[in-house]
């Protein structure tokens, strides 16, 4: 599986020639350069690894700095490996956006936007304890009751309570790419992907 890392610039809208309106976003892909490429000689599996966005020389610890002068290019922010490829790749190869064309299928993959810590009707779409009467004046948004008495005597793990809620990994599949612009290495999929505005994705062909 081929693939590519980006950045998400944000969205937009592209009418179609039914002139039914699009929401996209655009994504910032590339270019990357191969930093390395394992083999199952030497590493135990086979895999590409590519590095993607400026860093200071400054903010480079030094072993990184010999991975990145072995393949000949800049210090990176970005580095994530690829298990397949189309077509075998070398030390030093820059990989754009022109491996993706307008019809194609991609997934991409992102860290979604941080929440904090969140109550469950927020979390979870809890409905709350009921109506403001009664005595009921403080526990519209609260969770009710949470286990039995007698037995279990405890509350079972997996129950649906308050908690952190985002900042993690979310994949998305099937996006269908809309427009490629190599020229300003960017690309548009139709649909809405994970992560704020320039944030770090992995898309996958």
């Amino acid at each position: 599986m081929s693939g590519i890392i980006g950045k998400k610039v944000g969205m937009t809208s592209i009418f179609d020639e039914a002139g039914k309106n699009i929401p996209c976003t655009v994504i910032e892909a590339g270019p990357c350069v191969v930093t390395h490429v394992k083999s199952v000689d030497t590493d135990g599996y086979a895999a590409v690894q590519l590095a993607y966005g400026e860093k200071k020389e400054k903010n480079t610890s030094g072993p990184l700095k010999g991975h990145f002068q072995k393949a000949g290019t800049t210090p990176k922010r970005k580095l994530v490996e690829f298990k397949t490829f189309e077509d075998e790749k070398s030390l030093g190869d820059v990989i754009t956006v022109d491996l993706f064309s307008a019809g194609d299928f991609v997934d991409v993959v992102g860290t979604s936007k941080g929440k904090g810590f969140q109550g469950v009707v927020k979390r979870h779409g809890f409905g709350g304890v009921g109506m403001q009467t009664h005595g009921q004046h403080n526990r519209l948004r609260a969770p009710g009751s949470l286990g039995a008495s007698s037995w279990p005597s405890r509350v079972f793990k997996g129950m649906r309570m308050a908690g952190h809620m985002g900042n993690s990994r979310v994949k998305v599949q099937n996006l269908q790419v809309v427009k490629v612009y190599p020229e300003q290495n960017l690309i548009v999929v139709k649909g809405s992907i994970p992560g704020a505005k320039g944030s770090f994705v992995i898309v996958d062909k």
